[in-house]
């Protein structure tokens, strides 16, 4: 069975009538068989059309020999005229990436002679990776150049070259094709062997956003958005923007200097409550000169200044010093420093009575326990 291919004949149409010739049930649904369809299968690295027909969802769409097979939610009565539609709106959004990807490839090709060789697309962005270096700072100028090709409306040239004329076309591939190949232009631009569903002029893709550019195996990954999902994008983003434009009190141009100043006053803050912090520790540990074994609680330390807290008091005190920092309920860190001795016993005999877990070197033990206050103190004072 053949199936005539509308989607190649008019990129824009999403309704068609069209006749079932054969209708399958297996695991997934039915597979339809139509005698000519406008929903595209999955290939050249563009998603599959869905949509319905005869009212029937259209669950995916594949390509097998010279039929195409729609996957649907129920059965279609065989020799019956159906009425398919697409999601257009998916379709063209498809359109618009795949179009402006060969308009971003094409400048590449050119500038760079690197090829494409990994293209998906994602959700919100596609990525294109290629087999060579680009440097970041370029996406500026190769933005620039995909959006003229836009602005320029260009028609868009798909042909399957004659078999004498196909070795002068001079199209962009990773390797020679057998006759017939079917090829997509777009003037001055780019010129690639391609299966893929294309609108028919280059103004329809819109905006064409390059986001980012990264070290990917032996060549980059690619980052880009067009049209429609450009602008939903570019409008998140917009409005992430003018929330921090108000927060900072800063023009929407100036939010990234502000967001600058910004660190660099949290930085100096966190250098000064730093310096405070140790002060205090200091002044805590003073506390215990000369005291023996000490079991202090602190609130609000991170790991580091529990840690740190225990090693300034156990150089003073003449014994063991446990700093637990936490809160009932939610359990305690803590730190066990002494200057002579093994501390592991107590390590080990401590996070098992209290529901912990700790361990380290011999003159110091951390972790954590999930015991109350007034038990932690109770296993000291046994001891």
């Amino acid at each position: 069975m053949e199936t005539r291919k509308l989607y190649y004949e008019d990129c824009h149409l999403a309704v068609f009538a069209a006749k079932v010739l054969s209708c399958a049930e297996t695991d997934s649904g039915w597979e339809v068989i139509l005698d000519a369809t406008a929903f595209y299968p999955e290939g050249g690295g563009q998603a599959c059309d869905l949509g319905t027909l005869g009212g029937v969802s259209v669950l995916d769409v594949q390509e097998r020999g010279e039929a195409v097979v729609h996957l649907c939610g129920g059965p279609l009565e065989v020799g019956a005229a159906v009425e398919g539609r697409l999601d257009y709106g998916r379709r063209f959004d498809l359109m618009q990436q795949h179009s402006g990807e060969h308009i971003v490839s094409g400048i590449i090709h050119a500038r760079y002679g690197h090829h494409n060789v990994g293209f998906h697309m994602g959700s919100e962005v596609i990525t294109i990776d290629f087999d060579g270096p680009i440097p970041a700072a370029d996406l500026p100028a190769i933005e620039a150049a995909a959006n003229e090709a836009v602005w320029k409306n260009l028609p868009m040239h798909i042909w399957y070259p004659a078999p004498d004329e196909l070795p002068r076309v001079g199209y962009r591939t990773k390797k020679q094709l057998p006759w017939p190949v079917r090829i997509v232009e777009v003037p001055g631009y780019d010129k690639c062997a391609c299966c893929g569903v294309h609108v028919a002029a280059t103004g329809e893709i819109g905006p064409i956003k390059l986001f980012s550019v990264i070290k990917f195996h032996q060549g980059v990954r690619m980052e880009m958005a067009c049209g429609k999902r450009a602008l939903d994008y570019l409008s998140a983003i917009y409005e992430q923007n003018r929330q921090v434009s108000q927060a900072f009190s800063a023009k929407a141009l100036e939010t990234g200097e502000a967001a600058r100043k910004m660190n660099e006053t949290l930085a100096a803050e966190k250098f000064r409550y730093t310096g405070l912090q140790k002060r205090m520790l200091e002044g805590i540990a003073k506390s215990y000169v000369n005291s023996g074994h000490v079991v202090h609680f602190e609130d609000d330390l991170e790991p580091a200044l529990v840690r740190e807290l225990a090693d300034r008091i156990a150089e003073i005190c003449g014994g063991t010093a446990a700093v637990f920092s936490g809160a009932d309920g939610a359990g305690y860190a803590f730190a066990l420093v002494t200057r002579n001795g093994d501390l592991r016993a107590l390590g080990k005999e401590m996070t098992a009575a209290l529901s912990g877990r700790g361990g380290g070197k011999p003159i110091c033990q951390q972790g954590r326990v999930n015991a109350e206050k007034a038990q932690i103190q109770q296993f000291f004072a046994q001891r």
